[in-house]
């Protein structure tokens, strides 16, 4: 949510910033804007709306060799022209683009305006340009004098019209990223921004401000100590960030899943001993024994991963296991047992609540791994451990690959806990070859996208649809609601079949088609009488299911058959299916689909 890109160096900024806000796109918005600094000038234009709209009010030639740039999505006030950033001071001093929340904007604002400072706009970033353009000294300076007075979090980029070279870049709680290149320097809250330009980056810390320069850039405390920063490599090549051909980015992340699933397995499953093979626990497999639950944390589609997480571990490794809503966990005063291992599950690794959820437990002497995709992320950074995805970047807001990622690596995890208490070498090889076989049964499945596209029409009529599972198939219907919901706009719910006649029964219609999951399992007899109340009720039914019976054609308007897998990963692969009938439901809408209306792909504010 919301982005910033930053340069200065030898080459014209305007088009190096444009890139990067357009690189930026997938994170959501809804008004963006740059700065530029010439000849001790500021200069900046801003627009609501896309990109394009900012380009046509550009001159056609833009100088200027520093700058900064931004994306907004909107929190303090409307997505107006007046509202995007950057913002300026009064005197044109200072321009500043701020990702984050100023929870204590409105005390600040009143005592500015107190003093004869006039606002242009309702927005809190504001206050942060017009405190910084008060102060009577270097901008580095102002950083470390006003942002001890900010209450909430930031990232942000500064340019001060007396310092023609220059940009400040500071951190707390909302990602930065210094992008290090031949005579010239990046910032951005993204990685995306920065492909094109450098492959040598470096990740501020909260509480750090860094000065930047064509000649380098220096990193300190807000109290002015030098912080010693290690570089590190690029993740991902520019080409991972292109739709590859493809009409949507959502779409391209869908067929990528068969070579993700490859990527997160491989060097992980060891043959010998039929486990899998995670070095970056940091926990020897005494101090793995010594767990007694396990507590996983996520939120969206992480949360419902967690969720499919919890159902494998907890099979394999006969552990308690939960999963619960990062956002919720901090605010009950959990309860944190140093027995129980807690696992922090994240896209981005800059996800706030499971950031702040992951601060709490490690506050209160909690041991926390991480399974995140993003390389040198916050989380990645702040756990005592844990497991890289390596699902490549994922564009689309709406997650897809990372999601399916995911469950990959609770597979893992689970086949690696369960060699370790209760599961044979016998056992333990058969799940090593249905994971060596996963990919091929992801492209089988894939291979069914005409047929599942066939069947978008029954659910774009609709004002709602209802996805229903069991057990293990719960999280999948969560998941499959949450896409449809998502890219469509079509309002959609998902319960566990077993709760459908205490309540959500009442809502069955010939309206509200149903998508019910049918895993092969000793509870498909079960799940058949759930078929058959709602066929009861007129509704309309999608069965997805690996199973052969009978029944499920009689009781069913269609049926997409995926292919048979280890019932410890069939929430992989109907996963995949529901991802395809959103995907072209949303498709027959016209809708945005990479950046569905009111949602950004990083939340990284409360």
């Amino acid at each position: 949510m919301c982005g910033i890109i930053a340069y200065t160096g030898s080459q014209e900024a305007a088009p190096i910033l444009l890139d990067g806000l357009h690189r930026l796109e997938y994170r959501g918005y809804d008004s963006a804007g740059i700065a530029l600094l010439h000849r001790k000038r500021i200069r900046c234009w801003k627009a609501a709306g896309k990109i394009s709209i900012l380009r046509q009010r550009l001159p056609e030639t833009t100088a200027g060799q520093c700058g900064i740039g931004h994306t907004r999505w909107a929190t303090h006030g409307a997505p107006t022209d007046e509202n995007a950033h950057p913002h300026t001071d009064s005197e044109l001093r200072i321009a500043v683009a701020h990702n984050g929340i100023i929870e204590n904007a409105d005390v600040l604002r009143a005592q500015l305006m107190a003093e004869g400072v006039s606002f242009s706009s309702e927005t809190d970033s504001e206050v942060l340009a017009h405190l910084l353009g008060a102060f009577d000294g270097s901008l580095i300076d102002a950083m470390r004098t006003v942002l001890p007075r900010i209450q909430g979090t930031y990232g942000l980029a500064a340019i001060d019209r007396e310092a023609p070279d220059t940009v400040v870049v500071a951190r707390l709680g909302s990602p930065v990223i210094l992008g290090i290149g031949d005579g010239e320097m990046l910032a951005a809250s993204d990685m995306s921004a920065l492909a094109r330009h450098t492959r040598e980056i470096v990740h501020l810390d909260d509480g750090e401000v860094a000065e930047m320069t064509p000649r380098g850039f220096q990193v300190t405390t807000l109290d002015a100590r030098p912080s010693q920063k290690n570089t590190t490599q690029l993740s991902g090549v520019l080409a991972d960030y292109d739709k590859g051909g493809y009409a949507h980015y959502l779409h391209r992340e869908i067929r990528d899943q068969a070579d993700v699933v490859e990527r997160t397995l491989s060097g992980r499953l060891d043959t010998r001993f039929s486990t899998a093979h995670l070095g970056g626990l940091n926990l020897a497999p005494r101090e793995l024994l010594n767990i007694r639950r396990i507590k996983i944390l996520g939120c969206g589609s992480a949360f419902y991963a967690g969720m499919s997480g919890a159902h494998m571990i907890e099979q394999l490794a006969r552990l308690p296991v939960s999963a619960e809503a990062a956002a919720e966990f901090r605010y009950r005063n959990p309860v944190v047992e140093p027995e129980t291992l807690y696992i922090a599950v994240s896209q981005s690794g800059e996800t706030f609540d499971t950031l702040a959820a992951l601060r709490e437990i490690r506050r209160k002497g909690g041991h926390v791994l991480g399974i995140v995709n993003s390389v040198g992320s916050t989380i990645a950074r702040e756990v005592d451990g844990g497991i890289y995805m390596h699902a490549g970047p994922e564009v689309s807001v709406a997650s897809t690959k990372a999601y399916t990622s995911m469950l990959t690596v609770f597979a893992l995890l689970a086949l690696m806990l369960g060699r370790l208490r209760d599961v044979s070498p016998q056992r333990g090889n058969a799940l090593v070859e249905a994971l060596q076989g996963l990919p091929d049964k992801v492209r089988e499945t894939l291979a069914l996208e005409p047929a599942i596209a066939s069947l978008a029409p029954m659910l774009v009529t609709a004002h709602s649809a209802f996805f229903l599972g069991r057990t293990s198939a719960y999280p999948v219907a969560l998941e499959g609601a949450q896409k449809l919901k998502e890219i469509s706009y079509i309002h959609a719910e998902a319960y566990p079949s077993s709760e459908l006649k205490h309540g959500p029964l009442a809502l069955i219609s010939s309206h509200t088609p149903c998508i019910v999951m049918l895993p092969n399992d000793e509870l498909l007899h079960k799940s058949l009488s759930t078929l058959e109340e709602i066929r009861t009720r007129g509704a309309p039914v999608i069965a997805v299911t690996d199973a052969d019976h009978p029944r499920i054609r009689e009781l069913s308007d269609e049926v997409i058959h995926i292919p048979q897998v280890e019932p410890l990963l069939q929430p992989v692969i109907a996963g995949i299916a529901l991802q395809l009938l959103a995907y072209h439901s949303a498709v027959l809408m016209e809708r945005d689909i990479d950046q569905p209306r009111n949602l950004a792909k990083s939340v990284t504010v409360e």
